[in-house]
């Protein structure tokens, strides 16, 4: 509910402060008094996109404070905690429009956008004015309000929940059968792949061993020669020269008078050396022995796994895990067909439960239209409308989360006219009854918000009047309602009235609201009945709206 309303330096505003209350506040004045300008304000603090010279001349900064009450449940708490805001009971609403047009806004203190501004306004506020009249006139808004009126709202859950399951299921339906798609683009590829790495089946750090063992083989090529002309000359001769040489000296040793002793075991352990020599070239040389035809079937091996390796793009170790990669692609493949018929049946299921709920969805919203249209039409014989005729349309529109229905408000104004949508065929004074009677057939959907009627008697008068104005209070009843009205017959319906009328000070023209006594709203009940010049008559009218 709007608390308050505190307005500076806005247009020909310089300070005022407002304070309303539940159930119907109304709002009088001439013509040109600055009745919009209050619209202009409260539109401003909520964001809305309005006039762009605000500030009052002379003045350096325009703002507007609004003070909002929540109930626990006002559907505002959600859009301050998604926005990061803090909450609590009361909503504090605060903007300034500098003299430049820089535009700042707070809520509850806290630094924001406009776009939370206007998120806000939604759950805060409804207007319906002259020009705007959205709520009735856009067919998008039509099928919300049936079902608000209908009370659909767990059928309504239960549609967008089997949508939600069905919309999942149709996705893994079009992934699955998307991937299968390109897997079988490349199954030949895949098979080919494949088997030809089962037949190489190349092992994770082969490619290194075969590298060092042809290497090795290599190797010993070059050297074996020369190895094997050394054994030669060590075993052609050369330990029979020694041990020749050893018997001449040791023959004549004694008559040395042992001189020679010393080169004799020096002799000895050349000897010695000369063996371990000869076994050590010939191990080496047993070392170096390999089958020729060894190191051509290294060098091929080791040739084709580079050469798969880089006609996949792939490291030599790396071959055995691709070639898994693409046995699982190629499982995929053959699963691939059960999968999808499991995930097809798995959606027809999900499609079979949402068409059934969207039907049964559909039966309820056809029965509640004659139900409204009923409503409505019992509403409108009270607002000298008896011979309109206002019918619910329900057709077929693309399955959505909402269910599969469209859903339009026709009227026909006179017997035996063709329906059509509301505002090609209503007036604007039409208009805004059939505005009023829908509003008070739905009347639940408002206690969370305050309504604004902007001028909704327009185009009306007398009895005409006095049924909008107590359509108006009955409307106002556990809610909040304000009403800028022309009509003696509707302010009188008020439970609070103020005057909104301009004043020249200092040779600035002002506007003010003036709060109403029960003797101040008989003087302005009689001047909207009479004019400028209050009669008796007019006064004696005023007191019977009052009383009546």
């Amino acid at each position: 509910m709007l608390r308050a309303l505190d307005i500076r330096d806005i247009l020909i505003i310089d300070h005022l402060e407002l304070n309303f209350q539940p159930g119907l506040n109304v709002l009088t004045g001439e013509t040109g008094a600055g009745k919009s300008i209050l619209l202009d304000s409260l539109g401003f603090v909520l964001g809305w996109r309005g006039r762009a010279e605000l500030v009052r001349q002379g003045a350096k900064q325009g703002e507007v404070l609004a003070e909002f009450d929540l109930t626990p449940e006002h559907p505002a708490h959600a859009v301050l905690a998604e926005a990061g805001l803090p909450g609590g009971d009361t909503l504090l609403l605060r903007r300034v429009n500098t003299a430049e047009g820089r535009k700042t806004a707070w809520v509850n203190d806290r630094r924001c956008s406009g776009e939370v501004l206007r998120a806000l306004s939604d759950t805060l506020l409804e207007l319906h004015g002259q020009h705007d009249d959205r709520g009735l006139l856009n067919p998008r808004g039509h099928r919300a309000m049936l079902d608000e009126f209908a009370g659909l709202g767990d059928m309504l859950a239960s549609v967008r929940d089997r949508w939600a399951t069905a919309s999942r299921a149709r996705k893994a339906v079009e992934e699955t059968r998307s991937a299968l798609e390109a897997i079988r683009a490349e199954e030949d590829f895949l098979r080919h792949a494949v088997a030809e790495l089962d037949a190489l089946d190349p092992q994770p750090g082969e490619d290194a061993a075969l590298d060092q063992r042809r290497r090795e083989m290599q190797s010993a090529e070059r050297i074996r020669g020369d190895i094997q002309r050394a054994q030669g000359i060590l075993a052609d001769g050369a330990e029979a020269a020694l041990g020749d040489a050893q018997r001449w000296l040791e023959g004549v040793s004694d008559q040395a008078e042992n001189a020679l002793d010393a080169p004799i075991a020096a002799l000895l352990r050349a000897m010695i050396e000369l063996g371990e020599a000869q076994d050590g070239v010939a191990r080496v040389l047993d070392g170096l022995e390999f089958n020729p035809g060894e190191l051509e079937e290294s060098e091929e091996r080791l040739f084709a796994i580079r050469a798969l390796a880089r006609k996949h793009d792939v490291l030599p170790d790396d071959l055995g895990g691709y070639a898994e990669t693409l046995r699982e692609k190629l499982a995929a493949v053959d699963a691939g067909d059960q999968d999808l018929a499991d995930q097809e049946a798995a959606l027809a299921e999900a499609e079979a439960a949402y068409a059934g709920a969207a039907a049964q969805l559909s039966a309820a919203r056809r029965e509640t239209a004659a139900a409204l249209d009923t409503a409505v039409m019992a509403e409108l014989a009270p607002l000298k409308m008896e011979r309109a005729v206002f019918e619910t349309r329900l057709s077929d529109a693309e399955p959505g989360p909402e269910g599969k229905d469209a859903v339009a408000f026709t009227v026909a104004t006179n017997p035996g006219a063709p329906a059509g949508p509301l505002n090609k065929i209503a007036s604007g004074g039409e208009l805004s009854r059939f505005l009023l009677a829908l509003k008070v057939c739905l009347r639940g959907e408002t206690g969370n918000q305050t309504m604004i009627f902007d001028e909704i008697d327009r185009g009306v008068g007398g009895a005409t009047a006095d049924a909008v104005g107590r359509r108006l209070k009955s409307l106002a009843e556990g809610s909040q309602v304000l009403v800028v009205t022309h009509s003696p017959q509707v302010a009188a319906q008020g439970a609070h009235h103020w005057r909104v009328q301009k004043q020249v000070i200092d040779g600035q023209t002002l506007s003010q609201v003036v709060p109403l006594d029960e003797g101040e709203r008989v003087d302005e009940l009689a001047r909207m009945v009479s004019g400028d010049t209050i009669t008796p008559e007019a006064r004696a009218a005023a007191k019977a709206l009052l009383a009546g």
